[in-house]
This record gives C-alpha cells, structure tokens and sequence, in this order.
C-alpha cells in the first residue's frame, strides 16, 4: 500500500529527491534533511504504515526487515564500534511528524540519555 499524500511513499517511489544510501527489498534508507547526529539516517518501509504499531498488528516480519536494514546502515556509515541509536517515534506526542514507519538511525558522537 501506498499513500500518495505521504512524503516518505513518494520518496521511495523516486518523486522526491532523497540521498539514499541503502535499498532492500522492503526497505529504502536515506539520509534525514534535519540531521540530530553526524549520522542520522531514516529507514523506511517500502510499504506505507503509519508506524511501528500499525506494522506490528499486520506485519510482523516487517518491523525484523527494518531493524536488520537499520543495523546494516549503522555497520556502512562505522558507527557500530562506537554504538548507535535506533528510534521509532510512535505518535505526534512521542515526535512523529511523518506519519510513515521509520527507524532513526543515529550516531558519530556520544548520544545522552534521557534524550530531548
């Protein structure tokens, strides 16, 4: 499923420019236009969900394909030595503001916690 309306569906369909730096069979992977961290990257689902939640519920072997793809990304940008971080934001209240499935993979510097 895609949603015509959806920045990252249109971004995987090549109608927005994106540099991306990974593809899957399921996924695509490319740099965030905001980077957080001297590696920040999005990794996004072929297919349109609205996140992590919504994919669960249907398609369990997807949120897998993602968190490899998302460890795949980390090992090609060097950040896996160093440790990185994976975020799916759930909802406008947790930061989501594209409401398409997507891992940030971030790293290249030390990462605080608690975030924000």
């Amino acid at each position: 499923m895609v949603d015509p309306d959806c920045l990252f569906c249109k971004i995987v369909k090549g109608e927005v420019p994106a540099e991306i730096v990974r593809e899957g069979e399921r996924t695509v992977a490319f740099r965030d236009i905001n980077p957080q961290a001297p590696t920040h990257v999005l990794v996004v689902p072929r297919e349109h969900h609205a996140d992590a939640a919504a994919a669960a519920a249907t398609d369990t072997g997807l949120l897998d394909a993602l968190v490899r793809e998302a460890h795949e990304v980390a090992r090609n940008e060097g950040v896996v030595e160093s440790g990185y971080r994976m975020v799916f934001n759930t909802g406008a209240g947790a930061g989501q503001t594209v409401f398409h499935l997507h891992a940030h993979v971030l790293g290249g510097r030390g990462l605080n916690w608690p975030p924000g």
